[in-house]
């Protein structure tokens, strides 16, 4: 047994980055996940660089120990075939809107149908309860729909922007993989299946609300939505004399602490500064004393001081420093595979560490259809009906 999900089957119908990123952890936790694709493949398989057409980065490093069929699912044969696949199956995703699902003939009806204790879970853009549930969505429009990029242009951006990676989607993907584990262990306990939708503005706004709700969590409203830390400008690496150091001074112990290191321990009496509630109405404040400090030692200087007074600190990483950074060798973190196509490649650590059921990298990133013929075995099909399913178009292999 490999992983704690060893046995689950999960049909992916999943592509680009939130269906796939989410059942690459559970295909890392154990689940036997096979990929549908159409003829072009997974769009992201053409996101450069790359070393062969198809095989880009980020699809690398989103769909390893799965398998790859590649069916034309608007064709009558495809269709079955996806059907039958289902039959046998415990799980099946998609992210595309429920509309094109129905259209495809592969609504929860149809695949209910043949599979009544199937879990048929589902991730795009917007509640199907609400006037967006038709709305198209990608990670960007999402993020502006949540308010990211107001929130990023409101604590100093020179303009409203999109955060520099898929929030959205992989903040959904999350979502997902709870719904589908927690999916499992219930229909463990009841004996059935269901529907579930994971839509992405509900997902995401869970992280932006959890704290910019602010004073709309009252009722009536005690003040504005937002939470006034997140927001001030000062929120950022603070720069000392030869570089930038990230370091958060929160609690009352490090405040002291603080006061003793720059020896200005009289602004414990400061009332902006007395308690936690004192400092969080007046973070630019404190975020301002902090950087007029920082900017007069060293970064090495500062990283001594902070550590020996127990103030957290971190150095502020460019992606380069990431690759080189000696906790995440200490852990093996990356770690070389060998692809058979694509040669050396560094493949990230699954992030949980278990005692027991340890998951592990048991597939390469599949090539294009490179799995078609196993899994239609696996459904029962003969190489005659295979063959006759490549020949009409409806597989490939």
């Amino acid at each position: 047994m490999s992983g704690p999900l060893h046995g689950v089957r999960i049909l992916d119908l999943t592509s680009v980055v939130l269906g796939p990123y989410a059942t690459q952890i559970l295909a890392d936790f154990g689940a036997d996940v096979v990929k549908v694709e159409s003829a072009e493949g997974d769009i992201m398989r053409h996101a450069a660089p790359m070393r062969s057409p198809g095989m880009g980065h980020i699809f690398l490093n989103a769909n390893r120990n799965k398998r790859s069929i590649v069916l034309d699912l608007k064709s009558d044969g495809g269709r079955q075939a996806c059907l039958d696949l289902a039959r046998r199956a415990d799980v099946l995703t998609y992210n595309i809107r429920p509309q094109a699902m129905q259209r495809l003939r592969l609504g929860y009806d149809e695949v209910r149908a043949v599979n009544p204790k199937i879990l048929y879970v589902g991730a795009y853009g917007y509640s199907q309860r609400g006037p967006y549930a038709a709305k198209a969505a990608y990670d960007d429009l999402i993020q502006g729909a949540a308010g990211l990029p107001w929130l990023l242009a409101q604590s100093g951006a020179s303009e409203p922007r999109y955060a520099p990676a898929t929030i959205a989607d992989r903040t959904t993907g999350l979502h997902m993989v709870n719904a589908v584990c927690a999916g499992l262990y219930w229909r463990e306990q009841s004996g059935r299946g269901q529907k579930i939708d994971v839509p992405m503005f509900e997902s995401l706004l869970q992280t932006v609300l959890g704290e910019h709700l602010g004073g709309h969590t009252f009722a009536p409203p005690q003040g504005e939505p937002g939470y006034s830390r997140m927001l001030a400008s000062g929120r950022k690496p603070y720069r000392t004399r030869d570089g930038y150091l990230c370091v958060l001074v929160y609690n009352d112990k490090q405040w002291r602490a603080f006061f003793d290191l720059i020896g200005r321990r009289e602004l414990l009496a400061d009332p902006r500064f007395a308690t936690q509630e004192a400092r969080s109405r007046h973070y630019q404040v404190a975020y301002a004393l902090v950087a007029e400090e920082m900017a007069k030692r060293t970064t090495a200087e500062w990283l001594a001081a902070l550590e020996a007074a127990d103030i957290p600190v971190q150095r502020m990483n460019s992606l380069d420093d990431v690759f080189a950074d000696p906790h995440l060798a200490a852990i093996g973190y990356f770690r070389e595979i060998e692809h058979p196509s694509e040669g050396r490649l560094n493949s990230m650590a699954v992030a949980s560490e278990w005692s027991e059921s340890v998951p592990e990298y048991r597939r390469h990133a599949p090539r294009l259809g490179e799995h078609t013929r196993e899994v239609l075995r696996e459904a029962g099909y003969d190489e005659a009906r295979i063959e006759a399913l490549v020949a009409s178009g409806a597989a490939r292999l």
